[in-house]
């Protein structure tokens, strides 16, 4: 399929330039091929793929195989250098370049990185360092490492670990760090792949995707006891990277098919977090 058939031009929307792609580790393992071969037509087409990814998961599992105790507070993870050399070895290792070779895979071109790569995402600890020890929030992103590697014809696939000036490392939350580099790459708009259609609401005893919804939504939405359960981290993330130029995530179902040039291209799938 080539990419004009792929994308409509009658759409009311034509999207050109650059977007940012969040995606855990274990949803992206999941993927059919199609999503990469998704990938490769919007790259083909002049259209900039960024991704930022995790691998909490994976993580939990190589910690667990190393006899390493691992806990969370506040949906972080305690993060000591111990811990932080799984985190690392994890996630710009075998995620990072699992990614790599599914879009490579697919006839695409990717160039795999690490925030840590030329000071890419500069970080300090985050408030309740004490608590969580060795991470961070993002003070910066050197964007123009970004835009090179896309002047290269290479979609940048971004693990999110960061470094301060004296070369500390710290683990990012994947979502914090895809919200950063959004916002520093002026990207307008931030797709967020899960394995949901959406964010969901109860009417009539059905289940329905809510196509948009302000910040102030959701929060009703949590209080009410729409949104509840693991979904409730999902949302918050989301909300998180609304921030700078970003002034829309879409959170969708990566195993629509093309989900990616749909929404691209303007399609109503998923729900639109609007500001």
């Amino acid at each position: 399929m080539t990419q004009s058939e792929t994308l409509d031009p009658n759409k009311k929307e034509s999207f050109k330039g650059l977007f940012v792609m969040k995606c855990g580790g274990s949803t992206l393992a999941a993927l059919p091929d199609s999503f990469f071969e998704d990938l490769r037509e919007l790259q083909m087409s002049g259209i900039q793929p960024v991704i930022v990814h995790g691998g909490g998961p994976a993580i939990s599992d190589n910690l667990a195989k190393l006899g390493i105790e691992s806990s969370f507070v506040n949906g972080l993870r305690v993060t000591t250098e111990e811990v932080l050399d799984v985190v690392e070895m994890t996630l710009a290792g075998s995620i990072n370049k699992a990614i790599v070779r599914r879009i490579q895979g697919s006839g695409g071109q990717a160039l795999g990185l690490s925030g840590e790569d030329g000071n890419l995402i500069l970080a300090r600890p985050v408030a309740n360092s004490a608590e969580v020890g060795l991470v961070g929030e993002v003070t910066g992103v050197k964007a123009e490492i970004v835009t090179g590697i896309l002047s290269m014809g290479y979609i940048p696939v971004i693990a999110p670990i960061g470094v301060d000036a004296q070369g500390q490392r710290y683990n990012i939350n994947a979502d914090t760090a895809a919200g950063a580099v959004a916002s520093h790459v002026k990207s307008p708009k931030m797709i967020v792949v899960t394995d949901v259609p959406g964010i969901m609401r109860t009417v009539d005893g059905q289940k329905i995707v809510l196509p948009s919804v302000t910040v102030q939504n959701i929060e009703d939405l949590i209080d009410s006891g729409e949104i509840y359960g693991g979904m409730i981290p999902k949302v918050r993330a989301a909300m998180d990277c609304i921030q700078g130029s970003v002034s829309e995530v879409v959170i969708v179902d990566g195993k629509e098919p093309q989900v990616l040039s749909r929404v691209l291209q303007g399609e109503e799938l998923g729900t639109r977090i609007i500001r």
